[in-house]
Parts: structure tokens; sequence; C-alpha cells
């Protein structure tokens, strides 16, 4: 059996198992392992007496792997952008960025939810979790919206999808790992974020307003506040912007040399959260469970790093990524009808699949088969098909998939900021909210298209770096 055909056997059965409900981690952590098994026993010819041997293989590769990937530096990022996002919690941050945005915003029809979609941007620009932004607006947005009147469905699906902006807008951990997979430039990658970030967030804000006004008891606005009382509430919610314009100079410098490189930027910032958490009263006990909390998200996603490579390995020993690309470049039809039809299967696979699994699995056969529709990772605009140079295609690439990825963190059954936003209130169900998100994917579908068509809101920034 040559390596193609086990490649995709392996493949299937992998899948088989995540839609039977095994996690993605030990899933392709599994499969990888079989898959690496199956080859070197091909390679001996199935002899008998030669099984253990490529077992023996097997399990050196599939342990070595983990070690050498996980310690990569850059990957460091994650923990100190996921800590970012609680300390800025426990220093009540995320308390003075919605009463801000509130009595700035609120006027607005659907106000008190716009404001929510900004806080959690704002949110989002100290932290890379999106479940961490779902979980805090929860407990923050979601009781004022309730108190003015709003349908709890809608007020729900705000917050849930408000949430998903933390996959887009830097500090963002899937950008780093997709980064770190494709072996592109982190900095890069988490600048490209910031201009499509807030595009997302004033997508929803316009939807928001239009439903608003079509259906007034929705979300009525709230009036009232003074400009006095507005000037009063921006100092308490400028820390949040110190700290990102801290992590931006560390990741590029405009007027000069970087200060440090991502990592390094990522640690001052959670430093200097941690003394802005201390100056306002944070208390040892949640200090734990920042640290605590932290350290979960972090363990799960390296977890589902560790399952993932080892089924990356046997990949590339199978070829199946070049066999994908070969067989991609090959299609008469456009190219960038075939990257529409592989940003639909992200949709698909995003319906059953965690966002993080889904791109770890996908990526290392579906990116080498998009940067060779493009012309290869080293061809230049002028002779591309999408008008880009290969690094430039790389990055408007891993734009395009982390905002599927937040696509599918709203997406019935598996849209983990939903099941978020209903564990955190009693009141809610998961069907409640899943029925509140359902307008904001005709949101997504929307600022989707409109990168595919114009890549300069992704590339404009990266280029001046």
């Amino acid at each position: 059996m040559d390596p193609i055909t086990i490649g995709l056997w392996t493949t299937g059965g992998m899948l088989c198992l995540v839609f039977l409900g095994m996690r993605v981690a030990f899933a392709a952590g599994l499969a990888g392992f079989v898959g690496l098994v199956w080859l070197r026993w091909n390679g001996f010819d199935y002899a008998p007496d030669r099984f253990w041997k490529a077992f023996e293989i097997s399990v050196k590769i599939a342990g070595q792997v983990p070690h050498s990937k996980v310690s990569a530096h850059a990957l460091s990022l994650i923990p100190t952008f996921i800590l970012i996002g609680y300390l800025a919690y426990y220093a009540k941050l995320t308390t003075a960025l919605f009463d801000a945005a509130k009595k700035w915003i609120a006027w607005v029809p659907g106000g008190l939810a716009v404001s929510t979609v900004f806080s959690t941007a704002g949110f989002a620009a100290v932290s890379g979790a999106s479940v961490a932004t779902a979980a805090v607006f929860a407990r923050i947005a979601i009781p004022e919206m309730l108190k003015i009147g709003y349908n709890k469905q809608f007020a729900a699906g705000v917050v849930a999808a408000g949430g998903t902006l933390a996959s887009l807008i830097p500090p963002s951990a899937i950008l780093v790992i997709y980064a770190i997979i494709v072996e592109q430039d982190v900095g890069k990658l988490l600048l490209a974020g910031f201009i499509p970030g807030a595009f997302s967030a004033f997508i929803y804000a316009v939807l928001i307003i239009g439903i608003a006004v079509i259906f007034k008891t929705v979300g009525p606005p709230v009036s009232g506040f003074t400009w006095r009382e507005r000037l009063i509430a921006l100092p308490p919610a400028l820390p949040i912007v110190a700290v990102v314009v801290i992590i931006i100079f560390f990741v590029y410098n405009p007027f000069g040399d970087a200060w440090g490189t991502p990592t390094e930027g990522g640690a001052v910032g959670a430093f200097i959260v941690f003394l802005m958490a201390l100056y306002r009263g944070m208390r040892w006990s949640e200090l734990k469970d920042a640290l605590i909390e932290t350290a979960k998200l972090t363990v799960m996603i390296f977890t589902i790093i560790w399952g993932v490579l080892i089924y990356v390995r046997f990949l590339g020993f199978a070829d199946l990524p070049g066999a994908f690309s070969d067989w991609i470049t090959s299609l008469t039809v456009s190219p960038m009808l075939i990257l529409i039809c592989i940003l639909l299967a992200y949709a698909v696979l995003g319906m059953f699949m965690d966002a993080i699994g889904m791109l770890l699995l996908t990526l290392p056969v579906v990116y080498p088969a998009v940067m060779a529709l493009n012309g290869g990772e080293f061809v230049s605009a002028e002779d591309s098909t999408f008008g880009m140079s290969g690094p430039m295609c790389a990055i408007w690439f891993g734009i395009l998939v982390v905002k599927m990825a937040e696509f599918c963190l709203i997406t019935p059954p598996i849209g983990l900021n939903c099941f978020v936003v209903a564990g955190v209130r009693d009141d809610l169900s998961v069907q409640d909210v899943f029925k509140g998100v359902t307008p904001f994917f005709i949101a997504d579908a929307i600022t989707i298209a409109l990168l595919v068509a114009f890549p300069a809101i992704v590339l404009w920034l990266p280029s001046l770096a």
C-alpha cells in the first residue's frame, strides 16, 4: 500500500473518532501514532518479526515531536496573553472599559449591545482568549442589558459573538499558533489582526443598530449621561490603552527599532497589568484564581498542540500535504473559487471541532495548497495569482482562517463561546445563546467576503513593518 493511501485511511479514522466525541488532542495523537507504525511496518513489507521494530521507531518519533515543537520560544506568548486577560478582569479594567463605552455609546439604538461589542474588542486587545472574554462579559454586560429590557437571547448572542473578537485582535493565541505552524513572522501576523478585528467589531455594531431600529423592543437606547460623567469614565479605562500601546511597540515600533520580541512584550504587558491589579486591591485568592485559570487554558491548548503535532509528523512522512497541493493546483477552476471552497469547508468543520484543533489539523495540508495556488512561498506580487507575494499571502490567508475560527466559536453544536455564556448565566440555556448569535452569522459572512475581496484591509499594517 502506498503512503498516500495510508495517510487517507488514517485521516478518515481520526475524523471518525472526532465525530464520535473523542477529544481532538487524543484522536489526532492516536491516529498519528497508528499511522507512523503503519507506515514503518508497510516499509518492512508487513513482516511479523519487524512489527515491534516499526513500533519502537514510531514511539521515538512520537516522543520527540511534542518537546521539540512545544519548547519553541514563541509559544511562551500564549500563557502570558491569557494571563493578561484574567489579571485585567481582577484589576476591574473590564468593568471600567464597559462603563466608559456605555456612557459614550449607549444613546444609539441598541447602544448597550454596541457598547458591549466595543468593550469586548478593547478587552481583546489585552487578552488572547475568546473564552475568557465571553465569560467576563457574560458577568458584566448581560445583567446591564437585561436590566433595561433587552431580549435575553439577543443579549447573550451579543456577548458570545463579541467574545470571538479576541481570536483576531492581538494579542491572539490562535494567531501565534498559526504563525508557528506555517513558520511565519509572529509580529507581522499580530499587526495584521488589528484592522480586520476592528473592522469585525464595526460590522457587528452596524448589525446591532440595524436590528434595534427594525425591532424597537430588542435593544432600547440609554440616555441621560452628562458630558461630565462621560469624561470622568475615561481615565479608569485608559490603562488598557497603555498596555496595548506597550505591546505594539514591543512587536513593532513605528519610530525606530522594536523594543523587544513579541514574547517579551507579552511578559511586560502581563507584569504591568499585574501591578495595576495589585494597586486596585486584587486579593491573594483572586491572583490564585487568575493563575489557575491561565494554567488550565494553557494546558488545554498545549495538549491539543502535542497530539496534533504527532499527527502532523505522520502527514509529513505520508506526503499527504504535497499530494493535496498537486491535486489543488491541477484543478482547472478559478483559484479564487478554490479558496472560497476551502473557507466554506472550514465553516462546516467548525460545527464539529474546536477552533484551535481544527486549524492545527488542517493547516499542514491546506496551507501548502493555498501557497501553491498563489505561485509558491517565494513568489513575487507581480507573478502571483492573488496579487501578493508569498509572505503576504501567508499573512492574508492566516487572517482569513482565524476569522473562520472566530465563526466556529459560535456555530452549533460545538460553539464554545455559547456554552461558556450559558454556563456563566443560570437563566440562559445553550439554545437561547445559539438563537441569539444567529444574526451574527450574517455579519461574519459579510466581513469574510470583504477581507477576501479587499486584501489591503489585512495587509496594509504588516506592509509597513
